[in-house]
């Protein structure tokens, strides 16, 4: 019960979401399609699950690299993302999915990334954090939060399938849920100081079985920001069980840099 009033208070504090608006992209936009892709975990997991992603971009030619989040503060999650882009030898699409939506959202205004790419992701505004995001569709039931004493917080084990991976086998669930990684409630919490959507064309991949964010706040968060959107069926990770098709609309992204229309 803790954890739901936690995201109840957040969301009267911040009111009700939708009051801000996708603002023109920049003028300079690429010469040249992205070819530096980098991916950010969301919370529960690690960059692992990317693989079949990464494996798909490879092959079309991509640098590829994973951000490992660390989830003790949202600090240090966007510090860890930053780590990865100055890494980057030129043009960039920075992939956040779930927690790691407000992630992108925060690094995302690294002059080199020229698109971004949301995967059953939230996309915050500045003066915003992640929970506040549930304001008019609160966290479903199936999906199930456990904060510890010491402000960690895990997925409920008899419901992690249904909530967080229900369409994959019932041994890789299994997996997905002895492996997680707590994440710092704080870090859920934090405000964010800066919204890179604003600023950067960006697009949204909706999961539309997705049982840990409800589906309309995906498309709720999309139209808000004004992303180019695609309708995937899926999980709440449907860049693990469909990671061709999420590896496509990134492709697109990629390509569509500079073209996108806001």
């Amino acid at each position: 019960m803790r954890i739901r009033n936690v995201i109840a208070a957040a969301a009267l504090a911040a009111g009700v979401a939708g009051t801000a608006h996708a603002q023109p992209g920049p003028a300079g936009a690429p010469a040249q399609p992205a070819k530096n892709v980098v991916l950010v975990h969301g919370a529960f997991a690690d960059g692992s699950g990317w693989r079949g992603v990464y494996d798909e971009l490879t092959a079309r030619g991509y640098r590829v690299s994973v951000v490992q989040n660390p989830l003790t503060s949202f600090a240090d999650d966007v510090a860890a993302t930053r780590r990865v882009l100055n890494r980057q030898d030129g043009p960039t699409i920075l992939v956040g999915h779930s927690y790691g939506g407000s992630v992108i959202t925060e690094a995302g205004t690294d002059p080199k990334v020229t698109g971004l790419v949301y995967v059953a992701a939230h996309a915050p505004d500045a003066g915003e954090s992640t929970f506040d995001q549930y304001a008019e569709f609160p966290l479903p039931k199936t999906f199930v939060i456990e904060e510890q004493s010491d402000g960690f917080a895990f997925v409920n084990g008899p419901k992690f399938k249904s909530g967080f991976a229900g369409d994959t086998s019932d041994a890789d669930a299994a997996f997905l849920r002895d492996s997680q990684v707590p994440i710092a409630i704080a870090a859920l919490t934090a405000k964010l100081t800066q919204a890179a959507w604003r600023t950067k064309p960006s697009w949204a991949v909706v999961a539309t079985e997705d049982a840990a964010i409800d589906p309309r706040l995906l498309r709720q968060a999309a139209r808000r920001i004004g992303a180019v959107t695609e309708e995937v069926a899926g999980s709440h990770v449907v860049f693990l069980t469909k990671p061709k098709a999420v590896a496509e609309i990134i492709d697109r992204a990629a390509q569509g840099t500079g073209r996108a229309s806001r």
